[in-house]
């Protein structure tokens, strides 16, 4: 905004005694959206001025990435705009009330999978394989959190090449990709002596007994349904790293 003010807000929407729903909020006094150009907004690469002169960057992604994080978090996302007045962009979240559980044999807290990740598997190598950018995007900022360090390959030919030249710690697969699928490269990364073993989970939305079979049959190691669910994916990473780390 080139004049006036930025304001960020929180506030509460709803709350019983087991979760707290809050709305984020950001306003400014900048240029506003036509009425036109709001419906667009939170599609993939697409924004107000998609012109090639236009005076603000970006990839016209961070919208409907927050659409989604805001979707797997019980939310939703919108924005409020009169056009040269100022927007407001919004998201709500759901959080769930938790109760610290203390451990009768430590006297500590419970640790997440997330907080471990984090503390004790800082640094490893992540293969991240997605076709779809806004997916892709999500998943490496979530590996990113942990302290991950993230490579990423749009299709499985990418992922076979980025394995052939890499030792990984881990491989997320998607298995329904172009050129060439999941299972494909898993069973030519099998063949690759430094990543023969490294443990490949699948991320795919079908969680068929027989698409499972499928995905074992070809190499990999276990399942990461999607959409994603943050707490699955680090149980599910958790698992796996503290197996590497114990052999």
């Amino acid at each position: 905004t080139e004049h006036g003010a930025i304001t960020q807000r929180i506030v509460i929407e709803k709350e019983n005694d087991k979760y707290i729903e809050l709305r984020f909020e950001v306003q400014d006094t900048g240029i506003g959206i036509k009425p036109e150009d709001k419906v667009r907004l939170f599609s993939a690469f697409e924004q107000a001025d998609n012109s090639t002169s236009r005076q603000y960057g970006g990839t016209g992604l961070g919208l409907a990435i927050t659409a989604k994080l805001a979707e797997l978090m019980g939310g939703t996302a919108g924005v409020e705009s009169i056009y040269g007045v100022g927007s407001t962009f919004w998201f709500t979240a759901r959080f769930n009330k938790g109760v610290a559980v203390i451990s009768e044999q430590t006297g500590e807290k419970d640790i997440s999978a997330e907080t471990r990740l984090a503390q004790d598997f800082t640094g490893r190598r992540v293969l991240l394989t997605e076709d779809e950018p806004i997916n892709r995007e999500i998943a490496s900022m979530l590996l990113t959190s942990i302290n991950q360090e993230v490579d990423e390959a749009e299709d499985g030919v990418e992922a076979v090449s980025m394995a052939e030249n890499n030792r990984y710690d881990l491989i997320l697969m998607d298995v329904q990709m172009p050129n060439m699928d999941g299972l494909e490269a898993t069973r030519r990364i099998r063949q690759i002596e430094t990543n023969a073993h490294t443990p490949i989970l699948a991320l795919t939305a079908n969680a068929f007994a027989e698409d499972k079979a499928r995905c074992l049959d070809a190499g990999m190691n276990d399942f990461i349904t999607k959409p994603i669910d943050p707490d699955d994916l680090f149980t599910i990473i958790l698992k796996w790293l503290s197996q590497d780390k114990a052999a």
